[in-house]
């Protein structure tokens, strides 16, 4: 399987190439100055090996940032803000709402300042040796004066070194990742780069991380206290360190990452469904006593049951959880990664509940929940059902928040029904009514 090459445009008019493969949940991987290359990458055994390894859980989105390997190579701007915008950009044309962010090295301050900026668009944040500050990767010492030398007089021998430093001496393959290397990016350009990186500073935005986060650190490659200093400062986050450099224990890493990301099929069901943000269907069976007065109750309750299997059909088919700890005996509850997969099961709900005979309410909404168990707790949670609760029988309702994530979402339309002030929930919601395009 080899990707097919795409590219978008930036805000600033900068050509940025990427790609989308695979199927499933999708996890964007940040690129990462200097060694980014979507062209070639896939032909480097470790990158390969390592991308693969999401493929069975995971739709993997790719890209060059702005003067790196495909991607238009002398751009005017490379600051941290423009560098976002590449990500930003390749978000949207991927039709993004939701995504884990994995990030490495120099790619870290990115995905930092973008999960900041968009936290209900990103679901998980892998951040991979990241240095928070450049003047601590870019400091005076024997070992960097050494190479900035090389830099200015000698890229082959530079290139090399690099490499070197990353994955050790020992390695037969460093001159194969030295060439790959020139490949991703010149001489002329990589020195722009080092200058603009040194200058990045996220410290700032490390306390205002509010999305699930995962800092991981190899000590061959850094001091370990740096990536201690970066999980102290990110709420909740989470350190792994690991011995060796670039390419030793891939194993170790992949499977701290499918942990993390709810993917390792070693873990209980139940497990997998992560707390965090979520998007979250409430589908509940219209005026469901007087329809069980009418039909009688052994025929309400086989009827519902056909239901019931009908909307967990549709649920697992967009990409969505049913919640087992929330048999509604009514309906049910689900959380789904991806607003408009979301609104796609909710559409197909309502039809499957206008054609058995027992209409749905249906709301979604978007935000924070907690998994404990088989259930799922939060004040999103509620928030879902008081919306599901104001829907017409066989209408999807949602939220201001999932229409602003389905924003790229195609075929469907988005009609204003005003702010409503639901039970239990200081602040009003303004709510809206999905049809799918004719």
């Amino acid at each position: 399987m080899e990707p097919q090459i795409q590219y978008v445009k930036t805000s600033d008019g900068v050509n940025i190439a990427h790609y989308a493969i695979g199927q499933g949940t999708p996890v964007v991987f940040a690129a990462d100055p200097p060694c980014s290359h979507v062209g070639l990458e896939w032909q480097q055994p470790l990158f390969r090996a390592g991308f693969e390894g999401y493929l069975s859980h995971h739709a993997l989105v790719r890209y060059d940032s702005r003067g790196l390997g495909m991607s238009d190579r002398d751009p005017a701007d490379f600051s941290l803000a423009a560098r976002v915008s590449d990500l930003e950009a390749v978000a949207d044309a991927a039709k993004l709402d939701q995504f884990a962010l994995i990030a490495l090295n120099n790619s870290g301050p990115v995905a930092i300042r973008y999960a900041v900026q968009h936290p209900l668009r990103v679901t998980h944040l892998v951040l991979w040796n990241t240095v928070v500050d450049g003047r601590d990767q870019f400091r005076p010492t024997p070992q960097t004066e050494i190479l900035t030398r090389l830099l200015q007089t000698d890229w082959e021998m530079f290139t090399e070194n690099m490499v070197g430093l990353a994955f050790g001496w020992g390695r037969d393959d460093v001159r194969r990742y030295g060439a790959f290397l020139r490949e991703c990016v010149d001489q002329p350009t990589f020195l722009r780069l080092y200058t603009a990186l040194a200058q990045v500073n996220v410290s700032d935005d490390l306390p205002a991380i509010a999305v699930p986060t995962l800092v991981i650190h190899q000590s061959g490659i850094a001091p370990v206290a740096g990536g201690r200093s970066v999980a102290a400062a990110i709420p909740g986050a989470r350190l792994v360190v690991f011995e060796g450099k670039w390419g030793e224990n891939t194993d170790e890493y992949m499977r701290a990452v499918a942990t993390f990301l709810g993917d390792d099929e070693s873990l209980p069901a139940q497990d997998r469904v992560r707390s965090g943000t979520a998007i979250i269907l409430f589908a509940d069976i219209v005026n469901s006593t007087a329809l069980t007065e009418h039909l009688g109750d052994t025929a309400f309750r086989t009827r519902a049951r056909g239901l019931d299997a009908s909307l967990r059909t549709i649920i697992r088919d967009c990409a969505g959880t049913a919640i087992d700890g929330k048999l509604l005996g009514d309906g049910v509850l689900a959380i789904f990664t991806s607003a408009r997969e979301a609104i796609d099961a909710a559409l197909s709900c309502a039809t499957a509940g206008d054609a058995s005979g027992l209409p749905l309410h249906l709301g979604v909404h978007a935000g924070d929940v907690i998994r404990e168990g088989d259930n799922v707790y939060g004040g999103a949670v509620n928030i879902a059902s008081r919306i599901s609760g104001l829907s017409a029988p066989g209408e999807v309702l949602v939220s201001d928040t999932v229409r602003g994530l389905a924003r790229t979402s195609a075929g469907v339309r988005f009609e204003d029904r005003g702010e409503h002030t639901l039970k239990g929930v200081a602040d009003a919601q303004r709510v809206f009514a999905v049809t799918r395009e004719r």
